[in-house]
């Protein structure tokens, strides 16, 4: 069995947010379309799942054609976006190439949310889930990176999930990360951001007593370490370890994937376990 189930390809570091704790690649010239496919096909021999994610991938204009490849190669194919982005169109068209869509949630209401998101983006994601409503075949996973400005709104999100679930034919998931401190940005205040691990723990045993009726992943510190390959916007193959960006050069000049992560502290069962979260419905 590969050690690699998925690999997450940053297409792109545009985004139409500027959430402080971020730690998506920024400020890197992205691959051309050509080059693009080249690391899909690539991928799709090394794993069995790709998520384009970013910044945003809807922020690319032949992220269209790039779904279509990447499904056309035999790899299950998830999308990460920021949702003010995803329109009709796109799903009308590639929808039925997407296994997953993920969409980021930072609070059960605009006011919360806008206290580390753009203004309107609730709105938007709120929106989104409307237009993949229409489309059932798509799982949906929400995820909500908890900082200390959104701590104790989580059981209100779980509570908003839950009435959108019930009027959804998707599967829903729910992610929870503990805001990991690693960013490209060396002045982000993690003191006024990051939550502690007995307070991530006790919100976790609050919202179990909720019994929600979709399936809520607790990513901790511990959880989120080590779990990732990332191949960034300009092809470089990444695997983050602690704070830190550990890079192996090109995508496309790694000659064996397998031995470039054995020389890391990638640790694989764990990444396994954590993507069989979601496995793609028959």
């Amino acid at each position: 069995m590969a050690r690699v189930a998925t690999i997450d390809f940053h297409v792109t570091s545009e985004c139409s947010q500027e959430c402080v704790y971020c730690w998506g690649p920024q400020g890197i010239d992205p691959v051309d379309t050509e080059v693009a496919e080249r690391i899909i096909a690539r991928i799709a021999v090394s794993a069995e799942r790709i998520v384009f994610t970013g910044g945003d991938p809807m922020q690319r204009d032949d992220i269209g054609r790039l779904v279509s490849y990447a499904a056309g190669c035999g790899l299950e194919v998830a999308l990460s976006t920021t949702g003010d982005q995803l329109t009709a169109a796109f799903l009308e068209e590639h929808g039925p190439e997407v296994g997953l869509v993920s969409l980021p949630l930072d609070g059960a209401s605009e006011e919360v949310s806008a206290r580390t998101k753009e203004e309107g983006h609730f709105g938007a994601v709120m929106a989104a889930l409307d237009l993949l409503a229409a489309y059932p075949g798509i799982d949906v996973k929400v995820a909500t990176p908890v900082t200390r400005h959104n701590l104790t709104d989580v059981p209100n999100i779980v509570a908003l999930l839950s009435d959108r679930a019930a009027a959804m034919p998707n599967r829903l998931f729910y992610n929870v990360f503990q805001v990991f401190p690693r960013s490209f940005d060396p002045e982000v205040p993690w003191d006024d951001l990051v939550v502690g691990d007995d307070e991530f723990a006790a919100l976790r045993s609050d919202v179990e007593r909720l019994r929600p009726p979709f399936t809520i992943n607790w990513l901790s510190h511990e959880t989120l370490d080590k779990l990732y390959v990332m191949v960034f916007p300009d092809g470089t193959l990444t695997v983050p370890v602690g704070p830190t960006f550990r890079s192996f050069g090109p995508f496309l000049a790694v000659e064996d994937l397998e031995d470039s992560l054995e020389r890391t502290d990638f640790d694989a069962p764990k990444h396994r376990r954590h993507a069989a979260g979601w496995a793609k419905r028959s």
